[in-house]
């Protein structure tokens, strides 16, 4: 005869095996992913630069800029900095990280199933088995939910502010290495010949040495200069080098994968191009701090705290949750139904609202914090491009023609055979320490505009003004 227990113990022996293969069925694989740490440091060592690709983005972000792929001007180069840059790489999986835990936030919390069995020696029951189970569904509604999905929503907004602001330091960094190239390029030239002047004034030197006109200490202050020179040309050949490393090491690629590409900048000379400030009124300042990123980061983690006063509030009210059950207790079916509390804290939850309010007063002194020194960057940039203007100006409009006129005097009066080849070489030296002064001021200037940028958080001018920001956000 078949009991009502043997009948139970059957079914549960027959159902639990059906019921674990159907979870394991469900449940989701991750295969591992180790990093092989050589593997990958040999990929970066082989990483090629792809200059199509490149410039097939900048057509894209910039449909009217003209683009090349023989040169890498700063469009080019911002292009392949959104493509291969491995820091914005990782500030794009950010993103993905925060969008995926939103999505996880969205999921009410799991139920508890918890199951009971219960033996009991009483011969007057019909059965000594009690069997059953308890379903614990919190419901997840109210202040709590909302306060998790709202910081849940603001930390995707905030990763979207972080990529941002990785995207325009890194731009920076590059336009700074550019810079540096391009000042670089233009001293080197203008150092070779001056070097080889020296060394023409050292040959007149000696044989006035060699013919007794001369002490040969009287040429030691000249094989100093010259030597000056010297090192000041190898300066600037290295810091081209380096600006190419810096260049490569932005967009992940070793430095030999940019092949003879140079770094291009139209019109990085011309003073015409950086004639005039930029003047912005107070409205329009406020404008450009409210619009960067690092702030608007930091908003959205002022409003993240907001939101976590909002649940410790919330958590003021007990967390409510439903038990359905289900009971066999010896020949008697029992259907339970509970409502469980999980009640707050005996202190009502008032330390933990405190902790709250006090973070959202930090996150408060943050974004002050962060609007004063993005008012403070722009007022110092804009002082320093007028003094950098005002010192470039003075060099090109005065010294630079006064010492320029000196030498072509001087020319005259060699050909005249009126002045000895070393004081012709003197005048021609001093023509060129006034061009090297003028690249100088230049390269202040270049940098005072760049710091600009910079404090404003938007390009001011070149190639990259073309870009259209819609573009830009969709090839993030």
């Amino acid at each position: 005869m078949i009991t009502v227990r043997g009948a139970l113990w059957s079914a549960g022996c027959a159902l639990g095996p059906a019921l674990l293969a159907l979870v394991l069925a469900g449940c989701v694989k991750v295969a591992p992913a180790p990093v092989d740490l050589p593997r990958a440091a040999m990929q970066r060592l082989q990483t090629p630069f792809d200059a199509g690709a490149a410039a097939d983005l900048a057509r894209t972000i910039a449909p009217t800029a003209p683009v090349s792929t023989d040169r890498l001007d700063r469009l080019v180069l911002f292009a392949a900095l959104v493509q291969s840059d491995p820091r914005i790489a990782e500030g794009r999986r950010a993103v993905a990280v925060a969008q995926a835990d939103a999505a996880v936030a969205r999921h009410a919390s799991a139920p508890t199933l918890t199951l009971t069995t219960e033996y009991a020696n009483d011969p007057a029951s019909s059965s000594p088995w009690l069997l059953g189970g308890t379903l614990d569904l919190p419901l997840d509604q109210g202040g709590r939910r909302k306060a998790r999905l709202a910081r849940a929503d603001l930390a995707v907004l905030q990763s979207r502010f972080d990529l941002a602001e990785v995207v325009w330091t890194e731009r920076m960094e590059l336009t700074r290495a550019v810079i540096a190239a391009q000042v670089a390029q233009a001293q080197a030239p203008v150092l070779q010949d001056l070097l080889a002047l020296h060394d023409r004034q050292l040959a007149a030197l000696d044989a006035a040495v060699a013919r007794g006109e001369r002490a040969g200490l009287d040429v030691l202050p000249f094989r100093t200069a010259r030597a000056q020179v010297a090192r000041q040309l190898d300066d600037a050949r290295g810091r081209i080098v380096q600006a190419r490393a810096q260049v490569a090491g932005k967009l992940g690629v070793p430095v030999a994968a940019l092949g003879e590409r140079p770094l291009a900048w139209d019109g990085f000379t011309a003073f015409a191009a950086v004639a005039s400030v930029p003047v912005f009124a107070a409205e329009d300042r406020s404008r450009a701090i409210a619009a960067r990123a690092n702030v608007l980061s930091a908003l959205a983690a002022y409003d993240q705290t907001e939101a976590d006063v909002a649940l410790e509030l919330a958590k003021q009210a007990p967390a409510l949750s439903l038990g359905p059950g289900y009971t066999w207790e010896r020949g008697l079916v029992k259907l339970p139904l509970a409502l469980n509390l999980a009640l707050p804290t005996f202190d009502g939850n008032r330390r933990a609202i405190a902790a709250a309010v006090a973070r959202r007063d930090k996150a408060a002194a943050t974004i002050t914090a962060a609007l004063a020194d993005a008012g403070a960057a722009i007022e110092a940039a804009q002082a320093e491009c007028l003094a950098g203007r005002a010192a470039l100006a003075r060099i090109r409009d005065a010294e630079l023609p006064q010492a320029t006129l000196a030498a072509q005097r001087a020319d005259a009066r060699l050909q005249a055979g009126a002045i000895a080849r070393a004081d012709w070489t003197a005048a021609r030296i001093t023509a060129l320490e006034a061009q090297l002064a003028a690249l100088d001021a230049l390269a202040r200037v270049r940098l005072a505009d760049a710091a600009l940028e910079d404090a404003l958080h938007r390009p001011l001018d070149g190639p990259e003004t073309l870009i259209y920001p819609r573009l830009l956000e969709k090839a993030l």
